[in-house]
């Protein structure tokens, strides 16, 4: 179990570092920005932050993504994936600015049918900067947005390896998500891909450092195999937390339980990257249930005892948000994560009766 960094004052704020891809590290970063203390020009706090405080929120976000128009980019400029940073940078930022909206923007017809503008602003000043990283960085600063985001790794042309259960490999994240097969083993292609320094040094320095929602093997896992990733999160004297999902995924995670996809995780990190996890107890709809189940998909199951075994804590909460679909409720997450340091250190500090 992590040592617990001294409790950040709520002057100062938690640093929390947030890692994974798809929609659901935007999701969770959408109600971390909540939390954020802002400064103005002249160093005061805008108003409006909720408690418990973030002086400094950073997300950190898988790039191996190959289809759509993140896959075109990659494939026509050799550009990194834009995608996933492109949703966590617009989740960081005003809803309401111009901008904002404009970054979500999707073409529809002729030769930019399916691009959105965010992608294409990227990709474009990626190429301006000859950085990539710096793209991410500038781009963030014309957002305003209220947290860094950086990509697990710089590398170019990262792509996902995976040994299925059949035996076969599969190369490239599309193909992995749509094999029936079933993933044992994921490694990166090329394997010595390295992360960059600011985000290693963001890890170190987080009270809290959350792992998910999202896919498995195609937004979480990727980010622990960029070599020194796992190792820094090993180091750091952080909260450690898992935000397990609330459903399994077709053909990535199909017929998997909670426990099974820590294993899975630890597995690949080679490490215990986590010690806490945070489950969902609301019971999913039947009308929701049985639409997930046309697609193979069903609730995650919590095998409490199994997670325990992996020196694991299960901590168990409200954290549905039954629609159309099954989402995070991102208010209740963020609760419960951002007081989790503080509910350690009362209890770390209680005189032995």
């Amino acid at each position: 179990m992590s040592t617990l960094n001294p409790v950040a004052s709520q002057v100062e704020g938690l640093r929390v570092v947030a890692i994974g891809g798809g929609t659901g590290l935007s999701t969770l970063l959408r109600g971390l920005k909540r939390h954020v203390i802002s400064l103005s020009p002249s160093g005061s706090a805008l108003p409006a932050p909720i408690s418990p405080f973030i002086s400094r929120l950073t997300g950190i976000v898988t790039v191996t993504d190959d289809g759509g128009s993140s896959g075109r980019l990659r494939k026509e400029l050799g550009v990194p994936p834009p995608g996933d940073i492109r949703n966590c940078m617009t989740a960081l930022s005003d809803d309401e600015e111009l901008l904002s909206q404009l970054f979500r923007y999707r073409f529809s017809g002729g030769d930019l049918d399916g691009h959105s503008f965010g992608n294409l602003f990227l990709s474009a000043l990626a190429g301006v900067c000859g950085d990539f990283s710096l793209a991410v960085k500038l781009s963030s600063a014309i957002l305003k947005t209220r947290g860094e985001i950086y990509p697990s790794s710089a590398n170019s042309n990262l792509q996902l390896d995976a040994l299925m259960h059949n035996g076969k490999r599969v190369r490239g994240e599309t193909k992995i998500t749509a094999s029936r097969s079933g993933i044992a083993h994921l490694r990166l292609v090329p394997a010595n891909a390295r992360p960059l320094p600011q985000a290693l040094d963001a890890i170190l320095a987080a009270d809290i450092i959350s792992l998910g929602p999202g896919s498995l093997f195609t937004s979480l896992i990727p980010n622990l195999l960029v070599r020194g990733v796992p190792e820094a999160i090993c180091h750091s004297k952080g909260v450690r937390v898992y935000v397990c999902n609330l459903m399994t995924q077709p053909n990535e995670s199909t017929g998997l339980t909670a426990s099974q996809h820590i294993e899975a995780i630890f597995d690949h990190a080679k490490c215990k990257v986590f010690d806490y996890a945070m489950l969902n107890y609301a019971p999913v709809p039947n009308e929701l249930r049985a639409r997930y189940a046309e697609d193979n998909a069903e609730p995650l199951h919590n095998d409490l005892d199994a997670i325990r075994a992996l020196g694991v804590t299960p901590i168990l909460g409200d954290y549905l948000d039954a629609t159309q679909f099954a989402r995070h409720a991102t208010d209740r997450i963020t609760h419960d994560l951002l007081n989790l340091p503080a509910q350690l250190h009362r209890e770390s500090t209680v005189p032995a009766v």
